[in-house]
């Protein structure tokens, strides 16, 4: 800890060199250094706050320092830590039995705990391979939508479309082919008896906030059904109260279900729900594990995070919230297409200077995100307020000047 309490009385720029030197640099070099966070805000090494429109990519639901979770992770730590999977905790039974409740779940449907969204997925598509047909039409086939971001492990990266991230690590395992994202006929024209599952996020994110809407996902429950084939929902992103429900999914019920980011709150939790007892038979003991999956304090930080969802309806204020948002962003010179629901917003710049305006933007003191070379994206906690919002959206012309002269 003495090493910590040192390295926080250094400037930004020295503690930039001190990461270049000891970290890997699979994330390119930090924005910034950050040092502590409060509500909706968040300070760097140098004093310079900002309003965290980001959210740690949607992770951090209840904003920062969040008084409630800040308790109960402290109270379950200091209480029981971790366990390993050789046991079970009251928080981890608890948390389980509250996303089926939150998720409609029939009757036999159950929950794995992993620590990221990608793990979560990487759980789904090894379940999938359970989903094997028969002997003379075996089952490996798995279908992911063009533009879909699953994760960067070798399973996960398996069903990201993006070639760039792929390419590297071939051959990825899996039989994975992509279709048009959205495109009904495309859907019905790919799914058929050897294809194991259909994995779908109902809005994709990093692909810039793109919905694929209520609609596509009933055919995609009638389509995977008929064809015997088990239909995946990734809510890593759009779970978890970001869109103004708890999942994005319209009520359509999948076989299986992804979550992470928002779970926790900013503690590192994933989970994948399994719904129906016919699909939990399929995973045995000794199928699948992980040592830190089910922790203790994660779960509680869980459960905290749903309990003040529900105590405090952020539900209703995260829907107005966003809708008011996205008027406003539609209002603006220089801003084109306008797209999201609930806190998870995208906004196209007509003149393609996305990265050009995230960088003036926290030269100003906010926290956002360039999805691609023309698009910023917006996911900031569930509790951030109209007046919050309001001073990135009086700041917005003169950054958008500012990133077109960059």
């Amino acid at each position: 800890m003495n090493e910590a309490n040192e390295l926080s009385a250094l400037h930004g720029a020295d503690l930039s060199a001190r990461y270049a030197k000891s970290l890997l640099g699979v994330f390119g070099a930090p924005s910034r250094v950050l040092v502590r966070g409060a509500g909706c805000h968040v300070w760097d090494a140098d004093g310079n706050q900002y309003l965290d429109l980001l959210g740690g990519i949607a992770v951090n639901t209840l904003g920062h320092a969040n008084p409630l979770l800040t308790s109960v992770i402290t109270s379950q730590l200091a209480t029981l830590g971790h366990v390993s999977n050789f046991f079970s905790s009251p928080t981890q039974i608890a948390l389980a039995e509250k996303l089926l409740e939150i998720s409609a779940a029939p009757e036999g449907s159950k929950v794995f705990f992993a620590n990221s969204g990608t793990e979560a997925n990487e759980a789904a598509l090894k379940l999938t391979r359970r989903n094997t047909g028969t002997a003379a039409v075996p089952r490996t086939k798995v279908i992911a939508l063009e533009h879909a971001f699953h994760g960067r492990t070798l399973g996960a990266l398996s069903l990201t479309y993006k070639e760039k991230y792929r390419a590297p690590f071939a051959p990825l395992p899996g039989n994975v082919s992509w279709i048009p994202a959205g495109d009904e006929a495309a859907l019905r024209a790919a799914v058929d008896e050897t294809v194991a599952a259909v994995f779908i996020e109902p809005i994709q994110g990093e692909a810039g906030v793109r919905e694929l809407g209520a609609e596509y996902l009933r055919a995609a429950r009638e389509i995977t059904s008929a064809a015997g084939a088990l239909l995946v929902f990734d809510e890593v992103q759009t779970g978890m109260g970001r869109t103004g429900e708890f999942f994005a999914s319209a009520g359509v019920i999948p076989d299986v279900m992804t979550l992470a980011k928002g779970l926790g709150g900013g503690f590192p939790i994933g989970a994948m729900i399994v719904f129906g007892q016919q699909n939990t038979a399929w995973l045995t003991p000794g199928d699948h594990g992980t040592t830190f999956g089910g922790n203790p304090v994660a779960c509680a930080a869980g459960l905290a995070v749903i309990h003040t969802i529900e105590n405090q309806k952020l539900l209703g204020h995260v829907r107005e919230t966003g809708n008011w948002l996205r008027a406003e962003l539609a209002g603006i010179d220089g801003v084109g297409e306008v797209r999201g629901r609930g806190l998870l917003t995208a906004f196209e710049l007509m003149d393609g200077s996305a990265p050009q305006l995230v960088g003036a933007a926290l030269d100003a003191g906010f926290i956002v995100n360039a999805t691609d070379e023309s698009t910023i994206r917006l996911a900031p906690p569930l509790i951030i307020t109209r007046e919050q919002l309001g001073t990135f959206l009086a700041a917005l012309p003169a950054l958008l000047t500012a990133a077109t002269a960059a």
